[in-house]
């Protein structure tokens, strides 16, 4: 179990060669994060943490298969840190989108977290860097323009789905108050999309009609799914402690989002929507529980100047460049020149979940 005694100091990253464990290895950031390590030449070893080992391990990767929702986890994470020496951890063991299992998922995002927190707090490892979101300040009428890191995480009421990863961010937050020389960073990422990415957002907008609220068009804003894995590799290469908001450069309305997808939007009053949203969830034919049409509603847009200046983060997309190459592939996709189904964006479980 862990403890709050510090018998060593924290291990620090050695200057030529990294030690960097990583949970959730088997979702699409951790696929794609262990594919650039394995090519990084100051990486010397990479940790994977899943329940499957995720194809783009290499030579590099040692593949360890923990389920974070065992009780006694903390202790098996614990002698997998210790043996391997890590120095950095990066946790991506969360859901890309709202599941049907929520005790299963409160125990993995939330509780998942509190094993992990207390397995690099009992092997002191140095450098820690967290996997969370803009949509967790959440779709609020007194919202501002854009919302900066210091806006508090409000979320959706009702959505537990959202309530546990506040949950972890604030855990986070309390491992790095209990030692300021310990590097934590949390990446508050927005909505991906992009070729290969999947969730609520790219099913959402993967329909031929899709259905939008009457008399709102607020706007969103996106990530290319490039950007988001240059962004967790950036955290990776620099000891930059904080809270960033990592949002691609400008935004959009919801109707113009739809009509560069290529799809057809149909407005629909809130009630009439939320009805129906309640019982396609209950039958579990709908890709999000009803709480989430105020994201059709309501701003929820962040403030990426933080990232810029002190991460050193600079899209190379914009949210309008990562609509159309998402809109690109769903053309693909109709003509059958594609797969229908991207790869996963959740943990390896997700589908196991009902997610």
């Amino acid at each position: 179990m862990a403890t709050n005694e510090r018998p060593q100091a924290l291990r620090r990253t050695s200057p030529r060669k990294r030690v960097v464990a990583m949970s959730g290895a088997d979702t699409f950031l951790g696929r794609n994060l262990i594919g650039l390590l394995e090519e990084d030449p100051h990486v010397g070893r990479i940790v994977a943490v899943d329940i499957v080992n995720p194809p783009t391990s290499g030579h590099k990767t040692r593949f360890y298969q923990v389920d974070l929702t065992e009780p006694s986890v903390d202790a098996r994470l614990s002698e997998i840190l210790k043996a391997e020496a890590v120095d950095t951890f990066v946790h991506l063991a969360f859901l890309a989108s709202p599941t049907y299992a929520t005790a299963w998922a409160h125990e993995l995002e939330s509780v998942g977290t509190k094993h992990v927190l207390d397995a690099c707090r009992e092997q002191q490892v140095g450098k820690f860097v967290l996997w969370s979101e803009t949509l967790l300040y959440g779709p609020h009428p007194d919202n501002p323009n854009f919302l900066t890191e210091a806006h508090p995480l409000r979320g959706l009421r009702g959505s537990r789905f959202l309530t546990d990863r506040i949950g972890a961010e604030r855990e986070t937050r309390r491992f790095a108050e209990q030692d300021p020389g310990r590097v934590v960073t949390i990446l508050r990422l927005a909505p991906m999309l992009g070729p290969t990415v999947q969730s609520y957002v790219t099913r959402w907008l993967s329909r031929r009609i899709v259905p939008t609220m009457m008399g709102f068009d607020p706007l969103l804003q996106a990530l290319h799914e490039l950007d988001a894995v240059a962004a967790f590799k950036l955290a990776i290469d620099r000891d930059v402690p904080g809270t960033f908001n990592i949002v691609g450069d400008g935004v959009l309305p919801v109707s113009t989002v739809v009509k560069l997808a290529g799809r057809f939007a149909v407005p629909v009053p809130h009630f009439v929507a939320h009805q129906v949203n309640s019982v396609l969830w209950a039958a579990h034919f709908n890709e999000a529980p009803p709480a989430f049409l105020d994201l059709l509603r309501y701003l929820c847009v962040a403030d990426g100047h933080r990232a810029r200046e002190e991460l050193g983060f600079l899209p190379a997309f914009t949210t309008r460049e990562a609509v159309l190459d998402f809109g690109g592939t769903l053309r693909l996709r109709d003509a059958r020149l594609l797969s229908k189904e991207p790869a996963r964006s959740g943990t390896s479980r997700e589908h196991q979940a009902g997610a």
